[in-house]
């Protein structure tokens, strides 16, 4: 028996991970099923995290990160570049499964351009290649444009999702799509890295200690560069009001602290002068769950990284801003009531949002402060994110999508 080949495609920090996570996954499944004396070849697009899980890259999708559709529009040439490449190397190798993880514009089309050339291929090298292919995380079409589902639809053999509401989102809409939920692989992230949230909540300035503000501005430039700023101020005023607490941000990776010190160098010189410099926020790569055991309050931009806040029991202030453009037509388009992810999920406010101009260094400071001052607040809000977090699933996800994308290749070979 060959060995089987696989393709991934994933994109940005959070894919890139959640991709590295699923790839170990089935290399251990196959590494104990007895119809499988080959391991798999693992090839395709990611960044860092899925090179250093073993998988053979044609590129590196995360350095290309872009969101809004007009920020898309704008590298169209680039991305398009990469799609042919892309498509051409799947038409080389020609894998049993294409596992695209997130980056869900993006991995639609290719989906959809990969069973366009196998539905036309009547002959030639292509009339025997018929792969799955599975979307590991559902596009949020449940927040706009739902109409891209039935699109997508008919170009995927499976479809994975981490949130509960979306298997019957899709039941009711396309009862013909193959959706399974495995839960959020957030918890696998933690847990086995001995960094499973401790569900007593504990809140260290409620017990006397140091309050930590934690910055969190987002893993794209974009969102580094338009939510920095406005987060740098905030801590301002949030210093002047508490002289003692202190500030730290959490970056991804080196790129990104990179330009964030040139934004903090350009930002030390503006603002008003106080009558004691506030200090800035102490920088770090990696390391977000230390960040979150020890945080009373963050800031946070509206994306994945709100879900880690919740999972560490940590009250946040969740902001978005983007290009005049971008807001205009998502306004019109995005459906739900809130952005933050944990708010969705407890049809609430749990976590106050300020989107676009609304997002201010006054509105953000505001809502930090009034939870600082009052820790009953903040104990109320971690028992309510325990509650939204019971219904996440449990440990397991990456395991469970690897056993039903194994499952998947088993039909094939049967």
């Amino acid at each position: 028996m060959l060995p089987r080949h696989i393709m991934v495609i994933a994109g940005e920090a959070s894919g890139d991970m959640l991709a590295a996570e699923v790839v170990r996954e089935m290399r251990a499944r196959f590494a104990t099923a007895a119809d499988a004396p080959f391991p798999p070849r693992f090839f395709g697009a990611g960044g860092p995290q899925l090179a250093a899980a073993g998988v053979e890259l044609a590129c590196d999708l995360t350095q290309h990160a872009v969101v809004g559709l007009v920020e898309v529009l704008r590298n169209y040439g680039r991305f398009r570049r990469l799609f042919d490449d892309l498509l051409q190397l799947a038409r080389e190798r020609q894998p049993e499964l294409i596992i695209c993880v997130d980056f869900g514009g993006f991995n639609r089309r290719f989906a959809h351009a990969v069973k366009q050339l196998v539905r036309g291929a009547r002959d030639g090298p292509f009339q025997n290649w018929r792969p799955r292919i599975v979307q590991y995380v559902s596009p949020q079409v449940w927040a706009s444009r739902p109409g891209r589902a039935a699109k997508m639809a008919p170009d995927l053999d499976l479809l994975l999702t981490i949130f509960p509401f979306e298997k019957a989102w899709y039941a009711a809409r396309l009862p013909q799509l193959r959706v399974e939920f495995v839960g959020h692989p957030l918890f696998d992230r933690h847990e086995r890295a001995g960094e499973a949230a401790d569900r007593n909540w504990p809140d260290t300035a409620a017990n006397g200690g140091e309050e930590t503000i934690l910055l969190l501005p987002g893993s794209r430039r974009g969102e580094l560069n338009r939510h920095l700023p406005v987060l740098l101020d905030a801590w301002r005023i949030i210093h002047a009001a508490r002289p003692a607490a202190r500030a730290v941000m959490v970056l991804p990776n080196d790129s990104l602290a990179g330009l964030a010190r040139e934004i903090l160098g350009r930002h030390a010189g503006g603002g008003t002068p106080a009558a004691s410099p506030t200090p800035a926020p102490a920088l770090t790569i990696g390391g977000l769950a230390a960040a979150l055991r020890t945080a009373t309050v963050a800031l946070a931009s509206t994306g994945t990284v709100t879900m880690e806040c919740a999972y560490f029991g940590v009250p946040t202030v969740a902001l978005y801003r983007t290009s005049w453009s971008t807001y205009q037509i998502g306004k019109r388009i995005i459906t739900v009531k809130y952005l933050a992810m944990p708010n969705l999920l407890a049809d609430a406010v749990v976590y106050p949002e300020f989107i676009q101009d609304a997002a201010t260094p006054a509105n953000l400071a505001g809502a930090a402060l009034e939870w600082l001052a009052h820790p009953e607040k903040r104990a109320a809000t971690r028992e309510r994110l325990r509650e939204i977090m019971v219904n996440l699933g449990g440990p397991g996800a990456n395991r469970r999508a690897a056993a039903a994308m194994v499952r998947l290749l088993g039909e094939t070979a049967g």
